[in-house]
């Protein structure tokens, strides 16, 4: 038995795909096949039934994946406790969706940086929700995310700040003058919304489906400059944090009422061994914004 073979039976286990799990390790189909077929002829144990498009596991692959997981959870967080008795500093991997970076980084980078100079730090965009489902499977120490989403007691947070969302448009808009707007208005207005990772996309297609509208969107977008120059083309709207619109001075934001506010925190892995890089970070995270 192989830590590798165990690491691509669960990733089968979390995708019921060999497919899909190839994909997110980018390793080849074969190459998972062959792991897993070595593990049941190792233990004389059938894992998996398949089907043509699905793997479901066998009671006796249930068993051997709670064992499994644990396991690789054990040796994750050996390595990481290994890694604070030597001089090897792994860089502390942190989850930030584009819009979310825009608000706290490079600022907050520099910041940290400034304080733990010998701390290297890896910064990936994401969306929230994948942001933190990479931070349950390991593949990130630390996400910053929107903390609205209802799987969000699966892991350890702390709530940085809470914004209060705007309708924002250009000055030329039909609307610009509004000094307050409600989701029954922008029933028929262009609407440039998120990718479909965002909890905020969540939250406000959720108000318009209560309303029973569905909106007029011209384009799904996660990048801040894009989302601008729609704006200031004048071609649609956007719902931005309110804490954009300082770096954002031709866009005139528009309060919706009832107000919708979102909680921005940082989130990591219950129950999971935190070694000295990333104890510091999250100290830092409480200090930074007070």
């Amino acid at each position: 038995m192989k830590i590798i073979q165990l690491e691509y039976f669960c990733a089968v286990c979390r995708y019921h795909s060999i497919t899909q799990a190839a994909q997110k390790l980018y390793v080849t189909q074969p190459a998972i096949s062959n792991a897993i077929k070595e593990l049941e002829k190792e233990f004389s144990i059938n894992l998996f039934t398949r089907s043509k498009n699905h793997m479901e596991l066998t009671k006796e692959g249930e068993i051997f994946y709670q064992k499994a997981s644990g396991l690789l959870d054990t040796i994750s967080q050996t390595a990481s406790e290994l890694y604070d008795l030597g001089q090897y500093i792994p860089p502390v991997r942190i989850g930030i969706p584009p819009l979310l970076s825009t608000i706290f980084f490079p600022d907050m980078l520099i910041a940290f940086q400034k304080d733990y100079p010998s701390i290297p730090v890896e910064l990936l965009e994401y969306g929230s929700i994948r942001a933190a489902s990479l931070v349950s499977e390991d593949a990130l120490d630390l996400a910053l995310v929107n903390m609205n989403f209802f799987e969000i007691d699966k892991l350890n947070s702390y709530q940085i700040l809470s914004d209060r969302i705007m309708f924002c448009v250009s000055p030329e808009h039909h609307l610009a003058k509004e000094k307050e707007i409600t989701m029954e208005r922008l029933k028929d207005e262009p609407l440039i919304m998120y990718n479909t990772d965002s909890v905020l996309n969540h939250t406000l297609y959720s108000r318009f489906e209560g309303l029973g509208i569905k909106p007029h969107v011209i384009m799904h977008a996660s990048q801040l400059y894009t989302i601008e120059n729609f704006i200031n083309k004048n071609l649609g709207g956007a719902f931005l944090y309110s804490s954009l619109l300082k770096n954002l001075p031709k866009v005139i934001g528009i309060p919706v009422t009832p107000m919708i506010s979102q909680e921005i925190g940082l989130v990591w892995k219950k129950g999971k061994y935190v070694n000295g890089s990333i104890e510091k970070y999250i100290s830092f995270t409480k200090k930074y914004r007070q």
